[in-house]
């Protein structure tokens, strides 16, 4: 007599909390997954003003102006410049102190003011360089700073002190003022 062979049964794996157990793992990682918002131009603001204190007086000789039109072109004191030109401008404006002593420029590096304006229309790659290089000239004038001073690189410096200490900072303090477009423009 020939023995039947009995089909196996096949266990299966109940999927019906399946679908519950993703959703839970998706909120999981919702939940803890952090994402990095800092990107942009990072830039210290000042605090707001006081409406009632008069803002100080400014005297033209401290301010360099730097207008970039819609076509992408510099104007630094109302006088044509190219973007690679521009951070020896500012370093020599700053930096008058230290090197033509000319009555035209910054008296002092404390008192020196770059303000940059655009046009609405401003290519926004020239306007990110124009504030790299304006950027750059004051890190290169920490850095002869610190190389003069101390002998080291300002980076190396920056390690070695506290923000609330650091001489070279206040010998070249970043005074850089992005003023807004003209509403008409």
């Amino acid at each position: 007599m020939l023995l039947k062979k009995r089909e196996r049964v096949v266990g299966e794996v109940p999927q019906a909390g399946m679908a519950d157990i993703a959703f839970l793992l998706l909120i999981f990682f919702l939940v803890v997954t952090t994402i990095d918002v800092d990107t942009g131009i990072f830039m210290q603001l000042p605090p707001p003003p006081d409406p009632e204190q008069e803002p100080p007086p400014i005297r033209e000789r401290n301010l360099m102006n730097i207008l970039v039109n819609a076509q992408g072109l510099i104007l630094i004191n109302e006088e044509p410049a190219s973007l690679q030109d521009v951070q020896q401008l500012v370093m020599d404006f700053v930096d008058n102190e230290n090197r033509a002593q000319d009555p035209d420029l910054a008296e002092d590096p404390r008192s020196a003011i770059v303000s940059i304006k655009t046009d609405r229309q401003t290519p926004y790659e020239i306007y990110i360089d124009m504030l790299d290089e304006v950027i750059g000239a004051y890190r290169q004038l920490r850095n002869e700073a610190a190389q003069r001073e101390f002998g080291i690189t300002y980076r190396e410096y920056q390690n070695r002190v506290s923000r609330d200490d650091n001489v070279i900072r206040e010998m070249y303090p970043q005074n850089i003022s992005l003023a807004e477009p003209d509403p008409g423009s």
